[in-house]
């Protein structure tokens, strides 16, 4: 099940809200109409301060997605693809393609976010000034106003992932020339941050301020895991780059007749002999390939009935790669296109083997076992 909902597409990628998007809006929108609202502007009935509630929290998550386009701006025009921006529980996210390719780009692409943060603010404040003596306007305005700094300053701490670690780990990257080594120092910087939210939460909840601790300790918890994941998924970068297709591809899918009843794959090859994609023959051709993910997408009643040959995805329509090929960009396009595998295809179009994640991770396994 998608848990986003699609809602448009600006500058050729998707915008979506995520399924926690709904609960915080509705947070945000109870909080400003029963309280924020009622006690800096008592003289406005319920009726107006739940309608301005609403139309302020629209603008309010309006501002994080301008904050979001702002970091997608500067990565486009930097020529780094954008998947797409999502919004949810903690504000949105804008899905950069790869990581930046210099310490300029990723501080360009890092400080666009905070600097329309900051624009907004600074626009609702002159709109502040010119509505200020009318409640209906002044009430959003003036909210809107710290709620765009606060989303700049927040943003702007210096750990890793937010945007202010992104600009530490440019500065580290361009003094030291190691992009590996400054996103460890700004994941690190990015856990500490991390475990100062949890420490402040379970300060609050001790001092009676339950709500608001468990919402920073939320955020803690949040960022820690995306710190300790970010640094993750570079490192893993890191160590397939300069690495081939052909190093980590396997050859040892079996080649089954495409009549083959789906039951008897499973049974014999799958769960007696342990293999994970086959190679559908007609004769001695092959005419496409069978793999796992894709049995366990039927219902176990089809099985019996249907072939091989009925289930392969054909060759000629899947995506494939060289043995000469970069395997960093293999993977990126085996994620990119939500594969488990792609064929590997020599010069002459003839397959020469598999390349699939669970082969690239036994790969880099052993690598690191041999001290390599």
């Amino acid at each position: 099940m998608n848990s986003s909902l699609r809602i448009g597409t600006i500058w050729g990628f998707p915008v979506s809200l995520h399924l926690s998007w709904f609960l915080i809006f509705a947070l945000v929108t109870w909080s400003l109409s029963s309280s924020y609202f009622p006690a800096e502007y008592p003289g406005l009935s319920m009726g107006v301060t739940v309608l301005l509630g609403v139309v302020t929290s629209i603008l309010f998550f309006l501002s994080v997605l301008a904050h979001e386009l702002g970091h997608a701006l500067f990565a486009l025009r930097n020529r780094i693809p954008v998947k797409g921006i999502t919004l949810f529980i903690f504000g949105g996210v804008a899905q950069i393609g790869e990581e930046p390719r210099s310490p300029g780009a990723e501080f360009r692409i890092a400080l666009a976010g905070p600097l329309v943060s900051l624009a907004l603010s600074g626009v609702f404040a002159l709109a502040w000034l010119l509505d200020r003596a009318v409640p209906y306007l002044a009430a959003p305005s003036e909210y809107l106003v710290r709620i765009n700094l606060m989303l700049a300053l927040f943003n702007l701490i210096p750990g890793f992932p937010l945007d202010g670690g992104r600009l530490l780990r440019a500065v580290i990257w361009k003094l030291s020339g190691n992009l590996l080594r400054a996103t460890q120092v700004a994941s690190i910087s990015g856990q500490v941050v991390a475990f100062g939210f949890i420490g402040l939460g379970i300060l609050a909840i001790v001092n009676g301020r339950v709500m608001d601790g468990l919402w920073q300790i939320l955020i803690g918890w949040f960022l820690q895991n995306a710190a300790a994941s970010a640094y993750a998924q570079v490192a893993f970068e890191h160590s397939l780059r300069g690495l081939k297709v052909d190093q980590a591809m396997s050859c040892e899918c079996d080649t089954i007749p495409a009549r083959t009843p789906l039951v008897q794959v499973i049974e014999e090859k799958i769960l007696a002999g342990g293999r994970q994609c086959f190679l559908v023959a007609n004769g001695e051709q092959i005419q496409g390939l069978l793999t796992v993910e894709q049995l366990v997408t039927l219902p176990q009643s089809k099985w019996r009935w249907m072939t091989a040959g009925q289930v392969m995805s054909p060759l000629g329509r899947l995506l494939n790669v060289r043995p000469d090929s970069d395997l960093l960009a293999a993977v990126q396009l085996m994620e990119s296109s939500n594969l488990a595998l792609l064929p590997v295809l020599d010069h002459e179009r003839a397959l020469v083997g598999v390349l699939s994640r669970q082969k690239v991770a036994e790969y880099l396994r052993l690598k690191s076992q041999l001290g390599m």
